[in-house]
């Protein structure tokens, strides 16, 4: 099989002038697509110099920009995710390609707890972990790694969906559980980064967070809405009886929390169809 890695880069020069001759060492058929998001930094000269293909971006579009213009330009059979940072290690790509062969159509680098960036980092992907886990049903070990191994035609089915942010790897898990493609997971240990973080934790933290629910409204939307929809009944039936045996009476919140129940599951009820029209529809256009 033909294999591309892909590398989005936004002033990554310190790390890439060692990992691209690594890269070429360890997977000497490999094409190595480097997208060069509008950096300042001598990224593309150093790219350029080793002779592979650079996808130059004018200025900075995100990190999610960066991987779908990779994707657009590699032509391997097997697409291989991995930062420019340093982070993830080509030793790890040969690991990654044995545990696709088995029949997977995605393969995740799941990062340990040594691996994550600080005490926040590891509190926060452990709870998208759990949260992804329960839209999909499937346990998801590493939601945000972007260290992945993929059939090019399956990635490529989903683009459209992808931000130009940092949620890609969030985007692109959960849209393959819902199609019913196969995700396996394999440990890998990853080094501290070279460079400064491009990562902001409160404001990217809080997009992830969104993002999830976003995706997760895409996946099954009444995984959401049912149990929003359950508490707001709940409350408003504790609180009738409530007011039942105080005041002899049903109030007008009690009103309110019933309808806001109905309309809730309601939403959730359109929203399930159209996930699945859309869905069809896709699986239409590939006939």
């Amino acid at each position: 099989m033909k294999l591309s890695i892909i590398i989005p880069a936004k002033n990554e020069s310190e790390s890439l002038v060692t990992l691209i001759p690594e890269l070429k060492m360890q997977q000497p058929n490999a094409e190595i697509v480097v997208v060069n998001d509008g950096s300042t930094d001598d990224t593309k000269s150093i790219c350029e110099a080793e002779g592979i293909i650079v996808v130059d971006h004018p200025y900075s579009k995100g990190n999610g920009a960066a991987i779908k213009s990779g994707a657009r330009a590699a032509t391997g059979e097997v697409l291989v995710f991995m930062d420019g940072d340093g982070q993830h290690q080509p030793k790890d790509i040969e690991r990654l390609i044995e545990e696709y062969e088995k029949g997977f159509d995605m393969v995740v680098g799941a990062r340990d707890k040594k691996s994550q960036a600080s005490l926040a980092r590891l509190f926060g992907n452990g709870m998208y972990n759990r949260i992804a886990s329960y839209m999909t049903g499937h346990k998801i070990e590493d939601l945000t790694s972007g260290f992945r191994i993929v059939s090019a035609d399956k990635f490529k089915q989903f683009l459209y969906l992808l931000p130009n942010g940092f949620s890609y790897p969030t985007t692109t898990t959960m849209a393959f559980f819902r199609a019913g493609f196969s995700v396996g997971y394999l440990p890998i240990v990853a080094p501290e980064r070279i460079g400064e973080s491009h990562i902001n934790i409160l404001k990217d933290g809080a997009r992830f967070f969104l993002i999830i629910f976003k995706i997760g409204t895409l996946y099954s939307p009444m995984k959401l809405f049912f149990p929003a929809s359950l508490t707001f009944f709940l409350t408003g039936l504790i609180y009738y009886i409530y007011t039942f045996f105080t005041d002899g009476r049903f109030t007008n919140m009690g009103v309110l929390l019933f309808s806001t129940s109905v309309m809730i599951f309601l939403l959730g009820l359109v929203s399930e169809q159209i996930t699945s029209l859309m869905y069809q529809t896709r699986e239409n256009d590939k006939k």
